[in-house]
């Protein structure tokens, strides 16, 4: 936020700027009501990502590498962030093409795009693939629909209703905040008339993402539906709410006063409407303790196996159980993340529960040989046929086909990548006297 304020305005401003990103509201509600770290780490790809885009504009294809390599990172940090910065992305190239009749932005952007999801590709490809073994549906349920959190919405569920007070007045704040703060940098208007242009309808298209009238966008848009939260544009907003209160707002004594307003919302909905932690003291240290004790923590259902229930699962279940009638010794040698190994002696052929979700990539070797597993119908508990007698079992996370493929995609990426940066010169200047 420093390097982009500082394009514009003193070091003084930046620093402003730069302190005042950091801590803006939304940031506040993220660390003390949301906890998404992820989400929150991914907002400081945002000003660089505008910064990157307007030197596009400027030095075209110069900036395809640190381009690329945002997105990239947008990817590896929080997938939904990501999906609102590509979008960010697309709606800039857009604006400033048409801004200066220039397709050369659009071909910028779009191979930024490109060389970004190869270098990120050892995670993004296996992510794409493998959403059909789990409930990826499940990640836009009820409650976490777009339709169940635009601002100011009301549902069934008193907490969910709560917390979509406070973010929708943290918005509202906000919003208002920038048109004022961008009505009244005239000045700056005037000479920077294009960037200020991108800047609101930047601003305009998150604030309108937030309104239950843009629900059709969210249903037909690719992959928008998983951002879940409409609220989320925020992220993009916020820095849009920064730079025009910092452009708009020129006298020290009234930015301390907009931010000092800011900081009443926020105490005001942590006294009346709900308080930022939600869990209490008993809370943390019963999840702590389950962690301890093997327990463990309640997953989500999104990434449960196809037909599981995770509600349905005993939490008190041992490692391994006989699932029928026989009788067995059973000795777990090793039980980790991605490797366990136990021995049982069975009187007759049967099955084994594991306490471990059936997902593809693990592989189960009974005496040196690989089986076929099974899945409990309810829980998705994952069932390892067993002959009479002693039987040493070993389950393995195996490496499975698209992680691999993502791997070689990401290495090609890479090489395209230095490639491009060797010969960026080059091709610059190929471009440049095409042009002309």
């Amino acid at each position: 936020m420093f390097l982009l304020v500082r394009r514009w305005f003193n070091r003084r401003d930046a620093i402003f700027a730069a302190a005042l990103y950091a801590g803006n509201p939304y940031h506040l509600v993220i660390v003390y009501w949301r906890s998404a770290f992820a989400e929150l780490l991914a907002s400081c790809l945002v000003p660089l990502l505008l910064l990157l885009v307007l030197k596009a504009a400027e030095e075209g294809w110069r900036v395809l590498v640190p381009l690329s390599l945002l997105l990239a990172a947008s990817w590896l940090t929080n997938a939904p962030a990501a999906v609102m910065i590509h979008y960010s992305l697309a709606l800039l190239v857009l604006i400033i093409a048409w801004q200066r009749r220039s397709p050369r932005v659009l071909l910028v952007g779009a191979s930024a795009v490109a060389l970004g999801a190869c270098l990120s590709a050892f995670y993004l490809f296996p992510a794409i693939y493998e959403q059909k073994w789990v409930n990826i549906a499940e990640a836009i349920s009820s409650g976490s629909r777009p339709q169940d959190n635009f601002l100011f919405i009301h549902t069934t569920d008193p907490d969910h209703d709560a917390f979509n007070r406070i973010i929708s007045w943290v918005a509202m704040l906000e919003i208002v905040a920038t048109l004022a703060a961008a009505s009244g940098a005239r000045i700056w208007r005037d000479k920077n008339r294009p960037v200020w242009t991108t800047l609101i309808r930047w601003a305009a298209v998150c604030g309108l993402l937030m309104l239950p009238e843009t629900a059709l966008l969210w249903n037909f848009l690719p992959k928008l539906a998983f951002m879940q939260f409409p609220w989320r544009w925020l992220l993009c907003l916020s820095m849009m709410f920064v730079i025009f209160l910092t452009l708009g707002v020129r006298r020290w004594w009234m930015r301390f006063a907009v931010c000092a307003v800011a900081i009443l919302v926020i105490a005001t909905a942590w006294q009346r409407i709900q308080p930022p932690w939600w869990d209490n003291v008993a809370d943390l240290r019963e999840m702590q303790d389950n962690m301890s004790d093997g327990i463990g923590y309640e997953g989500v259902d999104e990434y449960a196996p196809v037909g599981a229930d995770p509600s349905t699962i005993d939490k008190d279940a041992p490692q391994v159980a006989v699932d029928g009638a026989a009788r067995a010794t059973i000795q777990v040698l090793h039980w980790g993340p991605e490797f366990k190994l136990f021995t049982a002696e069975t009187s007759v052929p049967d099955q084994l529960a594991l306490r471990l979700f059936r997902y593809p990539a693990w592989q189960v070797e009974v005496n040196g040989r690989v089986v076929e597993t099974a899945a409990r119908p309810d829980t998705g508990q994952m069932l390892v046929p067993l002959a009479a007698g002693m039987n040493r079992v070993q389950v393995i996370f195996v490496r499975t086909w698209d992680r691999t493929a993502g791997g070689l995609i990401s290495i090609l990426g890479v090489l395209a990548w230095f490639a491009f940066s060797k010969r960026r010169p080059r091709i610059e200047s190929t471009i440049e006297s095409q042009s002309h």
